[in-house]
């Protein structure tokens, strides 16, 4: 070789090197360029701070100033994973008398209904747990702001706003004038503790004129409990247990539930009860003022973190996961919905980091605010979490995964009660895994092979024995129960699963329904899996799973379509069933391509529900789930389509929620399930042969990647 040619050849890959090395994707840059900026008072466009296990949400004032007036919108709830409450069982309401026997498949069988078996007291005793227990609101931390005229401000005299979330770093910056004095506050979440902190500055403190307003509400019981019943008085106590020149400690008492609210501030200040339930402190002789507060159930001999400490937490803890795990850049592209996709994936990230990464399943709603009483659903813990080891962070997802071997006995209870092997695992339920009573939720099956997809992605996040041996007694019973729900019949030789469940589309009699291709797909796949845990650990296959396996009945099909359940034979003509979730597709889209499907049913089955269903009546983890199914069926344009389809219950919100309607105004299963889905249209699947699966490949797109993992 020459000196020239060397020459050329060093000046090559040097080039190359260099090419390589600005092609690292510039996070900082990425994240910024979605800040949250608002400009009016939006009350579906809430800011919040948070750590995973406590979560704050503001309004316009970087506070909770305006509760009432945010009721309807996204509330401004400050919740945690351990802030649960009951109200007493003044009529010693027992479980059992909200069972109900169903005599299904030549046998009885008891489920938790809501309403039991006939008397009035199996309604009421549903009724009391599922209202009981539920998530608390734990304060309301909000600005009182006084005008010239001696009254409080309204939500009208906040004018001239400008707030930002900046998610690089945690923080919310809010400025605005009241009577055209300027006030500006920054919030921060701590990353370690249930706290929050404030700096605020205005001229108006000089004038004693700016408090902060701690106040505590009495849960309604309702099922979305907005945090701002204010009534009650009486039925629960606000105690101040310590009280300094610059901090306090309030002892909220609620029945049996009590917990802390620890109070730090930086300079002189009066603090006092307004009325019950009802504190304030202002500031004196001063522009600048710094306040922090943390929530506790036990109380703590240190005060609250300081401000500094607050920002510190918040900065470093906000650094570290945005320079973690994986990474989508859309920069470049021409398509001009790929920089709103973007802004939906930055969000969510941030979203699903503060409300759903604790050692618990969260709600559906996360820490913001209730719905469903605030209890965590299992089936949707698949939406939740996923997307965590997706986007290489493992270790997110492990914490909530932990929570099922505490919580393994009761699904044991469960499956014994009614007469199966294994576990059971709960539907609607809290952080005791206790059962609750649904008419629908008792009968849905599709969250049972659940624990096996997490336990799997994490044991393909670092293929470690360790992985296999904590986990297995969980994943085996999760399959013995599956093996021996599936029903064998002496007429088809077949294994049957029903009747005796509700599809994950929530629209079938659960007495009638039977073999749902969805679940029918997930019992193939789930069992197959735990077969190949016992294979990594040196164990000999389940004679019994194998015999599921072998002889579980074949999708259910209509021509050249599958029906949503075998014993939907009106799958194509009952308008009902073009409603609620189209969760055929999870057969080939949430699952891989398995031996049991035939891939152009699939498409035929695809395109008949993309042309034919009620898209208005869905929910928002249908979109990515359509999503996965197009790519998967190589329709990366239908892909990217589901995922931006104009339909309601697929909005996202100024602050990245997912809104669905009035009741249920964030979603989180949405924003879950988005992440999920871009990850394996960018990263692929098992059975992809291509890069970027799921984007379109006309030019429009221009993709970068980092840190992401393929999905099964």
């Amino acid at each position: 070789m020459n000196l020239k040619l060397i020459t050329v050849t060093i000046a090559l890959l040097f080039f190359c090197f260099t090419v390589n090395a600005q092609t690292k994707i510039d996070r900082k840059q990425l994240v910024q360029r979605h800040t949250v900026k608002l400009n009016k008072a939006d009350t579906l466009a809430s800011l919040s701070v948070g750590n995973g296990s406590f979560a704050f949400t503001v309004d316009v004032t970087g506070l909770q100033s305006f509760p009432d007036e945010y009721a309807k919108g996204v509330p401004l709830g400050t919740q945690s994973a351990w802030g649960w409450h009951a109200f007493p069982n003044v009529h010693n309401y027992k479980f059992e008398d909200a069972l109900r026997v169903y005599h299904l498949n030549g046998r009885d069988v008891s489920y938790a209904v809501q309403n039991g078996s006939g008397p009035e007291i199996n309604k009421k005793t549903a009724d009391y747990f599922r209202e009981n227990e539920h998530r608390l609101h734990l304060a309301n931390i909000g600005l009182e702001i006084t005008k010239n005229n001696g009254s409080l401000a309204s939500l009208a005299d906040i004018k001239n706003i400008q707030q930002s979330l900046d998610m690089w770093d945690g923080s919310i910056s809010s400025s605005f004038t009241v009577e055209g004095v300027p006030v500006k506050v920054i919030t921060y979440g701590h990353q370690q503790q249930d706290a929050i902190a404030v700096k605020i500055n205005s001229p108006l403190m000089l004038k004693g004129r700016i408090s902060i307003r701690v106040r505590l509400p009495y849960p309604t019981g309702s099922w979305d409990d907005r945090g701002n019943n204010w009534t009650s008085e009486n039925k629960h106590q606000s105690t101040i247990v310590n009280k300094q020149a610059n901090a306090s400690t309030i002892k909220h008492v609620l029945d049996t539930t009590h917990y802390f609210i620890q109070s730090l501030w930086s300079s002189k200040a009066t603090f006092k009860e307004k009325q019950p339930h009802y504190f304030l402190i202002t500031p004196t002789n001063t522009n600048d003022f710094e306040y922090s507060c943390s929530f506790s159930a036990q109380e703590k001999k240190t005060t609250a973190p300081s401000f500094t400490a607050t920002k510190t937490s918040s900065t470093k803890g906000w650094f570290e996961f945005w320079n973690s795990g994986g990474a989508i850049d859309f920069a470049g592209s021409t398509d001009s919905r790929a920089n709103e996709l973007e802004r939906r994936i930055i969000l969510s990230q941030y979203l699903t980091r503060i409300q759903c990464a604790d050692d618990f399943p969260p709600q559906e709603t996360g820490l913001t605010y209730n719905s469903w009483y605030g209890k965590p659903h299992l089936e949707m813990h698949w939406w939740h979490g996923i997307h965590f080891a997706l986007w290489g962070r493992p270790e997110l997802l492990q914490k909530s995964v932990d929570w099922y071997l505490k919580v393994a006995d009761v699904a044991k209870g469960i499956a014994q009660r009614q007469g199966y092997e294994g576990l059971r695992w709960q539907k609607m339920t809290d952080n005791e895994g206790r059962e609750v009573p649904s008419s629908i939720g008792a009968f849905l099956i599709w969250q049972q092979p659940h624990f096996i997809y997490f336990t799997e992605l994490l044991y393909r996040a670092n293929n470690s024995k360790a992985i296999l041996n904590k986990y297995k007694d969980l994943v085996f019973g999760t399959a013995d129960f599956m093996a021996s729900f599936a029903r064998y019949d002496s007429v088809t030789h077949k294994y049957i699963l029903g009747k005796g469940l509700i599809p994950a589309q929530e629209r079938f009699n659960a007495e009638e329904t039977f073999n749902p291709t969805y679940e029918l797909v997930y019992w193939h796949w789930a069992l197959n899996v735990a077969q190949q845990w016992r294979k990594r650990l040196g164990l000999k296959r389940n004679e019994k799973w194998d015999a599921v396996l072998k002889d579980l009945s074949p999708l259910p099909k209509q021509k050249d379509k599958y029906l949503f359940a075998e014993s939907a034979t009106d799958s194509y003509t009952n308008p009902e069933y073009k409603t609620d979730h189209p969760s055929v597709f999870g057969a080939f889209g949430m699952m891989p391509k398995t031996s049991m499907l035939d891939e152009h049913i699939m498409k035929n089955t695809f395109n008949w529900i993309w042309n034919n269903w009620s898209w208005h009546d869905t929910w928002g983890w249908d979109f990515p789930m359509t999503a996965m199914t197009a790519t998967r069926l190589g329709l990366p344009d239908k892909a990217i389509d589901a995922l931006l389809m104009d339909i309601q219950t697929n909005t996202y919100l100024p602050n990245g929620h997912n809104y669905q309607e009035g009741r249920l105004t964030i979603y989180l299963p949405g924003n879950g399930g988005l992440l999920a889905a871009v990850a394996m249209m960018c990263a692929g699947y098992d059975q992809a042969n291509h890069k970027l699966p799921g984007i379109p490949k006309n030019g429009k797109w221009k993709v970068k990647t980092e840190g992401l993992q393929k999905m099964p």
